[in-house]
């Protein structure tokens, strides 16, 4: 009696070491894949309020960080990089080849936006394309032009925030009066603009090309020719100074002038009649 009972208490004793093992390597297993699941998991990101890459890439050219935005279905997605293409200086062009009958007028993007859409509109029945300069300030006041501008097969370019005299600037004045015309552009046309123009002068001085540049404009946009249409001359005067134009001409030209929308539909024929076509600067220089 006594041998079967210390036989049953054995018994007992392994059964219990053995469930005591098997609960140990349960909670050993789940422990792993605890520290497992917590490695592989990864930081859930701040998102962007419209969810879209641009969104992201402005916030962090701004300034701010870089976020990541949603897919439709919740699956996150890294946040795009917000490097510009182009770091190094930019380089001046103020004329294209001569090589093809082509000219390249180009607009300061400025001014009453009635008559913007007045030389949209003679363009476009014109069958020719143009480069427009913006204004950060004017754009912010006319948001939707971008987009009309860019509907019309024209090209859109950065003309600084405030227009001031941006050479005499300080390094600093100059990244602000860049990046927030571009950052706008980016905001209401999803593009930063093919080109850069320096305001209040022809020409950009070393520094300014090396902001431009960082801000990822691999040009500084200069011009061959003058219309001098932003002296409100006269219609005939604006006519006779882009009469100039020739192949792989620039011309600077102004929106906003009662002038330069009178003279446009005459100035379009008279290159026609040349053989020369109004196209935009990225045509004009195109290889």
């Amino acid at each position: 009696m006594q041998e079967n009972l210390s036989r049953r208490r054995l018994i007992a004793t392994a059964l219990a070491l053995v469930a005591a093992g098997v609960a140990g390597c349960t909670k050993g297993a789940q422990a792993l894949r605890d520290t497992t699941s917590t490695a592989a998991a990864p930081t859930a990101p701040d998102t962007v309020g419209s969810g879209s890459p641009l969104a992201a890439s402005r916030t962090s050219r701004a300034g701010g960080p870089a976020t990541s935005g949603r897919t439709p279905s919740g699956v996150t997605r890294p946040a795009p990089s917000s490097a510009p293409a182009h770091t190094g200086p930019a380089v001046e062009i103020a004329s294209g080849s001569a090589n093809r009958r082509r000219v390249a007028l180009t607009f300061h993007g400025a001014g009453e936006v009635a008559l913007a859409r007045q030389i949209l509109q003679i363009a476009q029945a014109k069958h020719a394309h143009i480069t427009v300069l913006v204004v950060g300030t004017w754009l912010a006041e006319n948001p939707h032009i971008a987009a009309e501008i860019l509907a019309g097969g024209h090209e859109l370019g950065n003309h600084t925030w405030s227009h001031q005299d941006i050479n005499s600037m300080t390094q600093d004045g100059m990244r602000q009066e860049v990046t927030r015309c571009r950052d706008l552009l980016e905001q209401t046309a999803g593009t930063p603009g093919s080109y850069f123009r320096q305001s209040r002068s022809p020409t950009a001085t070393e520094q300014l090309k090396r902001v431009a540049g960082a801000a990822g404009y691999r040009v500084c946009l200069s011009y061959s020719l003058d219309s001098m249409d932003w002296t409100d001359p006269g219609t005939d005067a604006v006519r006779s100074n882009t009469a100039a134009a020739t192949a792989g001409s620039i011309v600077s030209m102004h929106l906003g002038h009662r002038d330069t929308v009178e003279a446009l539909p005459g100035i379009l024929d008279d290159l026609a009649a040349r053989g020369l076509s109004a196209v935009t600067v990225s045509a004009l220089l195109a290889p």
